[in-house]
């Protein structure tokens, strides 16, 4: 690992979905892909990082973005793109100065953009290449708190004055979900 942290506040947080956010698993039928595994906790705490700063999503799956675009943008009103895992560096780079983001990764290429952003977290059961261009790694594997972990994590570093655990940052909830 890294653990150099290259940016004092990050202006955005970007979190791939599959492994992250999700199990990495995938539920296939007669009819194709049907259901991806999302994890507890999760879309609480990115209400509260959210808070703080930008918080985005990217997916490479073409044949489960619906499947994520109903999670993630409807559920839970977060911006989300279909990015190939190829081309994330060069489209995150269109969008961003890279050196003030953090990315949020695990698959096979993300060592590719974790290579270029101001911080990077590996989730865990990443591959060992992915694991060192990380500057940090969770306990906790994708779609199992590994994304509040996370969120934990860069409170802690990168806003300690914030106390996201207080209960002073929490929204009115409507119907156990965070209202936006």
């Amino acid at each position: 690992m890294i653990n150099l942290s290259r940016i004092d506040t990050p202006s955005a947080v970007v979190f791939d979905v599959d492994g992250v956010l999700t199990s990495g698993s995938f539920f296939y039928s007669i009819e194709g892909k049907v259901l991806k595994d999302f994890g507890p906790d999760d879309s609480d705490a990115l209400g509260l990082l959210a808070s703080l700063t930008e918080v985005r999503f990217i997916s490479g799956d073409r044949k489960g973005f619906e499947i994520t675009r109903r999670r993630v943008s409807e559920d839970m009103g977060f911006a989300l793109d279909l990015v190939s895992t190829h081309s994330r560096a060069k489209w995150l780079e269109s969008k961003y100065d890279l050196s003030g983001i953090v990315y949020v990764g695990d698959g096979i290429f993300d060592h590719l953009v974790m290579q270029k952003v101001g911080y990077a977290i590996a989730i865990a059961g990443a591959l060992p290449h992915v694991v060192q261009s990380a500057d940090w790694v969770t306990t906790r594997s994708g779609g199992n708190r590994a994304v509040a972990e996370a969120v934990l994590h860069l409170v802690e570093k990168f806003w300690p004055n914030v106390d996201i655990l207080s209960g002073d940052t929490i929204q009115d909830r409507a119907q156990g979900e965070w209202a936006k």
